[in-house]
């Protein structure tokens, strides 16, 4: 278990971040927020995909009103993203949004860092300093030979003496950056510097595949070490691709409750007897619309695919012509090559609905006799040894009594 670090607790409207509050997804729209209908089925994607919380930008007065018509409708809390005009944020705070990001390199006066923390306070809201590695305070940079983990978090701290002048400290944080390394040393400075809930992020991660590989790699390092308290992916793709990466994560690293498919699948080797990539392909895609909160596994063998995969739900083995259907390692059924993914269906929409003892009660008695015969018919083609790992041990061990000798 993963044991995560202590920080205070702020509200994002009826999403708490930090605390003993579990960590938050967050995704940002791409749409103009002045679109109101636009913007809003967004939003609704976002939370149908595990969002906890959505950015929309306020960069002009038209976005604003339309946040005015979005915040009522919105099914999560609205954060209005503020960049260069503090009366951006204002009239964001006027249009009933829940909490605001604000931007230290963009809005330096601190006069203007105060009138806005003074409404935020006032209204009982919520700021994100949101730091970026790309948009540092020019003094700040030049002080530390450009964006440094120390940098990104004087940056932060700045901002943060602003608010206490003010008595507000309902803050989160996060220091972002592109380069992954860059963003995880500075994520660990800032953790050891304030107690605040901090907000994770690789900024400007790029399209997928790379933009997930870098991201989860930045915010999964610091996840597995107890650092964060909300989440984003930033991706260049649909945002809806941002909520499910999060949620992935989170749910990978045991850190929120899975709430739809996990899907594990052999690599496939030369003792696969079908295509597993097409298999697992298709059973993702049949199952993953049903959202079922279990965990199903795809095998390519019967040698041994109901053993690695035991601490499934529910799993498929494929050997000689047949699906091998098991249930906790148990073979329950089998059933024709053609209808694997059907029984894989079916069987996940009776443990939900049954319960996986009773799917386990039902068993066919003569599966775990048909699973035997056909693993050892394929033992018998294949070998029980495919990398003969025998042989190379008497080799090493021949090798090794003959160094012996010739030492004596």
């Amino acid at each position: 278990m993963i044991e995560r670090r202590k920080t205070r607790q702020v509200q994002v409207g009826k999403v708490a971040v930090g605390g003993d509050a579990p960590v938050s997804i967050q995704s940002m729209t791409t749409t103009k927020t002045a679109d109101v209908d636009g913007t809003l089925s967004q939003i609704y994607a976002l939370a149908a995909a595990g969002c906890d919380i959505v950015r929309c930008t306020c960069n002009d007065e038209e976005a604003a009103e339309g946040l005015a018509q979005i915040v009522p409708r919105s099914p999560v809390p609205i954060v209005a993203d503020i960049h260069f005009q503090y009366r951006l944020a204002l009239a964001a705070m006027e249009a009933g949004v829940h909490a605001l990001r604000l931007n230290p390199g963009n809005i330096r006066k601190p006069q203007h860092i105060k009138a806005v923390a003074t409404e935020a306070r006032d209204r009982g809201l919520a700021i994100r300093i949101g730091v970026n590695a790309g948009s540092l305070d020019p003094g700040i940079a030049e002080r530390h030979g450009g964006a440094t983990p120390e940098a990104l978090v004087e940056s932060a701290v700045r901002e943060l003496a602003y608010f206490r002048e003010v008595d507000f400290d309902d803050v989160k944080i996060s220091v972002k950056a592109s380069n992954v390394a860059l963003m995880i040393d500075a994520y660990r400075l800032l953790s050891e510097t304030v107690d605040h809930p901090l907000h994770l992020g690789v900024t400007e991660a790029g399209p997928p595949p790379a933009g997930l590989v870098k991201s989860t790699a930045g915010i999964g390092t610091l996840l597995a070490e107890g650092i964060g308290d909300t989440i984003r992916f930033s991706l260049t793709a649909d945002p809806v691709e941002e909520a499910r990466a999060g949620r992935t994560l989170l749910e990978a690293l045991g850190l929120r409750e899975r709430k739809g498919l996990d899907l594990i699948a052999c690599p496939s080797c030369g003792r696969a007897e079908v295509d597993v990539i097409a298999v697992a392909s298709a059973a993702q895609a049949a199952l993953e619309s049903l959202n079922i909160p279990i965990q199903v596994a795809v095998m390519g063998c019967v040698v041994n695919g109901p053993g690695e995969a035991r601490e499934a739900d529910l799993g498929i083995a494929a050997g000689r012509g047949k699906g091998h259907l098991f249930v906790k390692g148990q073979v329950v059924r089998v059933v024709p090559e053609a209808e694997m993914v059907d029984a894989l269906v079916e069987a996940a929409q009776r443990i939900v609905a049954e319960g996986i003892d009773a799917v386990l009660a039902d068993r066919d008695v003569d599966a775990e006799r048909i699973a035997a015969e056909a693993r050892d018919e394929l033992l018998q083609i294949q070998g029980t040894d495919a990398n003969h790992s025998a042989e190379k041990i008497a080799k090493i061990r021949q090798v090794a009594d003959e160094q012996v000798a010739e030492d004596a």
